[in-house]
């Protein structure tokens, strides 16, 4: 026995020793791509010596004697700290995500390839101008000069990830970053599934008219600028369910409701307390670790510019130079049709055309799969765009046999000049020359908003589409693609673009809201991102005389719900304080302490609060309720609570009430029959997922921010480490907006929101301050790969200074890069 036991404890004890020597190896190849931030480099093609100073929190502040030095060390810093995140982007953009993960992301690479996203960047190279040629090659360069140091100098691949996946990493090119301005244009877009959706909803209805009902138009004349203070397919029979494939974490294509969204506003010095201009902008995108934002500071020969940036790009999107500053939001511009092409009987290699039958231009793609067969697919194109796959947004289900679908996008142009407009932007010295700037501006269309020290001002940027007025869907819904009426001619002028210019209110914003309400075709769009919270935007703004930075950054910060004020009185009109007690335990128990906490709540979505989880449950059981039964598997689409609905049905708008009936049972039910039903189903659903309590439940319990790494976020053990979760406030409909996720065993995830967040003073500009929802590095052992993330969670923000003296004082490091002689 004792023998045994001496071998059990020696076969123990080299286990262990293994284990540990293991973790301490995968440690130090890990801790080898970490980057020294304070170091003297020579390297080749720079004119002059860069320096980059990093502040306490990381932010790179570059300083060079000519624009091309800069735009260097920015690749050279971008692929210090996102080496990963970028090779990701460029691998999507490209269609080559198989070659590193398999067969589990080759639909993906099928997309991707027949929008033929990254042969229109090459393509687009031609398209730009001396100057914007001249930056994109000099980032280029600096991103290889990290690429060259860490093959010299073993630097552990460059990113941790590298050891796990083998990911080999080619040389940069100036079409990578135009091919990721496409993609960013991809995951932003949301009208082809909203053309389909729609599509789809009215096979499935019986009555035409109940679609305006569960597909509303947004109501209103358009909402920009803020008055004075003082004035305060047709051939389709069928119906099918969901053949969208499940989406893949990597996947660049959002559904509707994870389509662009964000935040902007500007105050005149007429509205500002200190009288100079304000602006705020958050841009909405989904999360992930690190976020895809990282903020920089460049100091150019047009003075220094400092905000956030999106590696793999040259450019400042959101932020402000010494006499600017500039925001973006999602403009919900209908820049995308779906299109029916009819197939040659005769010859399928053909479609029809306003000429007759053509021949698709075809090319034949390879996509190489890791540990499996390469594949070989043909693209195809028509006079309208490509040709996609049936299960591309559910297109199957609407296209009819003999049929196939095609696409026309802005984004897809071989002559895409959006990175030549964006850094002009980045040099203009006013809100005039910005607007100026934004002509050569293509796709994806943006609402660009602008302060200069005296100025306000808002411009949509981007390719209108020029439609026939005889359009037979006006672009709502696919139409038939030989049919000349049905076709683009071309864009309209920028100057028909929507444009707000100093304003006589002195306040400009917008939260993704209708912007203007033109007849089609020159309307913009008939779907637009948000209804609800720009109701609470213009509360604020005019509860104000005048703004300050600390007013625009509670207003960013706000979580009260429009939403449930306005909702809530309606939908349980009749059930508020009524009924006789009930014993504890039973369910008209329950039922009434629930409407008494609701009864009380202000609307706020705080994190510590049980009220905003028994609302959103109770919202989303009675949505559930209400459209189940006329939509059956189609229901599952409505993965969010759409308020506009559920007001028409309560009001009874148009008839609108009739959704509260079972179509399949014999009583009429009515829509306080649904509302107490439905809270009965949440309370439920609350009991069996967070216990009995109402009292003590947590909305930040349910409203987890996920920010997860793409790729090792579902790794036992290795998600501890990289993804980052965190108890936040706000909901769906709030100004600080964190959209749930809708579905599965945690609906009400917040999976998509502010991942970066600026508020600019031009009164004293380096009082302006900005943050990111993770950190700036995306290497999970650094300390800047999440030590933003809780000033984030709180709302704190740290300073956007262009104060030399400042970066320097607190540096956690200072890279000189001297040219290589």
């Amino acid at each position: 026995m004792a023998l045994v036991f001496k071998w059990l404890m020696r076969i123990t004890t080299a286990a262990v020793a293994l284990v540990v020597l293991c973790v301490c190896m995968v440690y130090y190849l890990a801790s080898r791509s970490l980057p020294d931030y304070d170091k003297t480099l020579e390297l080749p093609y720079l004119t002059a010596e860069v320096e980059i100073v990093r502040d306490n929190a990381n932010v790179p502040h570059i300083f060079g004697q000519t624009d091309q030095d800069v735009f260097y060390a920015l690749g050279y810093a971008h692929a210090q700290d996102r080496l990963w995140q970028m090779t990701m982007l460029r691998r999507t953009a490209q269609g080559r995500l198989s070659e590193v993960f398999g067969t589990a992301t080759v639909d993906i690479d099928k997309l991707i390839r027949r929008l033929d996203i990254y042969t229109r960047a090459v393509a687009s190279v031609e398209a730009q101008d001396e100057q914007t040629m001249l930056i994109l090659r000099a980032y280029a360069t600096g991103v290889n000069a990290r690429l060259d140091e860490i093959n010299d100098s073993a630097l552990g691949r460059g990113a941790p990830e590298m050891f796990l996946f083998n990911a080999p990493v080619s040389a940069w090119r100036p079409a990578d970053s135009l091919a990721i301005i496409k993609l960013m244009g991809l995951q932003l877009a949301g009208h082809l599934d909203e053309e389909v959706l729609r599509a789809r909803m009215s096979l499935a209805l019986s009555d035409a008219q109940r679609l305006s009902d569960i597909l509303p138009d947004a109501p209103g004349s358009g909402i920009a600028a803020l008055p004075e203070y003082a004035e305060l397919v047709q051939g389709v029979t069928r119906f099918a369910e969901n053949t969208m494939p499940p989406q893949h974490p990597l996947s660049p294509f959002k559904r509707r409701m994870f389509a662009g969204a964000s935040n902007a506003w500007a105050a005149a010095p007429s509205r500002s307390a200190s009288g100079g201009t304000l602006l705020a902008n958050d841009p909405h995108l989904e999360f992930t670790a690190p976020a895809i934002w990282y903020l920089a500071r460049l100091e150019l020969q047009s003075g220094g510019v400092i905000g956030g940036t999106i590696p793999g790009m040259p450019l400042v999107l959101s932020g402000r130079s010494e006499n600017l500053g500039w925001g973006l939001t999602y403009a919900y511009m209908d820049d995308q049709d779906a299109y029916i092409e009819e197939l040659n009987p005769d010859n399928p290699e053909e479609y029809r055309t306003p000429d007759g039958f053509k021949p698709f231009e075809t090319r034949g793609s390879i996509i190489n799969i890791k540990d499996a067969a390469p594949i070989t697919i043909t693209l195809r194109w028509t006079e309208n765009g490509p040709v996609l796959p049936g299960t591309h947004y559910n297109l199957g289900t609407i296209t009819p046999p003999g049929h196939v679908a095609s696409l026309a996008w802005t984004v897809l142009s071989r002559n895409d000049t959006s990175m030549g407009a964006a850094l002009r932007l980045m040099r203009a010295k006013s809100v005039r020359e910005a607007i100026a700037a934004g002509e050569g501006y293509l796709a994806p269309a943006m609402n660009l908003m602008l302060v200069d020290r005296e100025e306000i001002a808002m411009k949509m940027i981007g390719a209108m589409p020029r439609r026939d007025a005889r359009h037979q869907s006006q672009g709502r819904l696919p139409s038939p693609g030989w049919i000349e009426a049905n076709r683009w001619q071309g864009r309209l002028p920028y100057a028909s673009n929507p444009e707000f210019v100093a304003p006589n209110g002195g306040i400009l914003g917008n939260t993704n809201n209708k912007t203007v309400d033109r007849p089609f075709p020159n309307h913009v769009s008939f779907d637009w991102g948000d209804t609800q919270r720009v109701q609470r935007w213009q509360g604020l703004m005019q509860a104000r005389e005048v703004h300050t930075r600390d007013s625009f950054i509670e207003a960013q910060l706000d979580t009260v719900s429009f939403t449930a004020r306005s909702l809530l009185p309606l939908i349980g009109a009749e059930l508020w304080f009524t009924g006789e007690a009930a014993p504890d335990g039973t369910p008209l128990r329950q039922r009434q302490r629930a409407l008494t906490l609701l009864a009380g709540w202000s609307g706020e979505m705080n994190e510590h609060m049980p009220e905003p989880l028994i609302y959103a449950a109770w919202l989303r059981s009675l949505q559930e309720r209400m459209i189940r039964d006329e939509l059956g598997p189609l229901a599952s689409e409505m993965t969010h609570v759409e308020p506009l609905f559920i007001e028409r049905a309560f009001r009874d708008i148009d008839g609108a009430a009739v959704w509260c009936d079972v179509v399949q049972s014999a009583p009429v039910e009515t829509c306080a029959d649904m509302a107490r039903l439905a809270l009965d189903d949440a309370l439920v659903w609350i009991e069996e997922t967070w216990g009995p309590a109402l009292e003590t439940l947590r909305w930040g319990d349910a409203h987890q921010a996920t920010h997860d790494h793409a790729v090792l976020g579902q790794v036992p053990i290795l998600r501890f480490f990289v993804n980052i979760r965190q108890s936040t406030n706000g909901g769906d409909n709030t100004l600080q907006r964190g959209l749930t996720k809708g579905r599965g065993p945690d609906p009400f995830h917040n999976t998509h929101g502010a991942a970066y967040r600026g508020v600019y003073d031009f009164a004293d500009p380096d009082s302006s301050v900005f943050v990111t929802s993770t950190g700036q590095s995306g290497h999970f052992l650094s300390r800047h790969y999440d030590d933003l993330a809780q000033l984030w969670r709180r709302g704190e923000y740290i300073p956007m200074s262009l104060d030399e003296g400042l970066a320097r004082a607190a540096a956690v490091g200072v890279t000189i890069l001297r040219p290589r002689p």
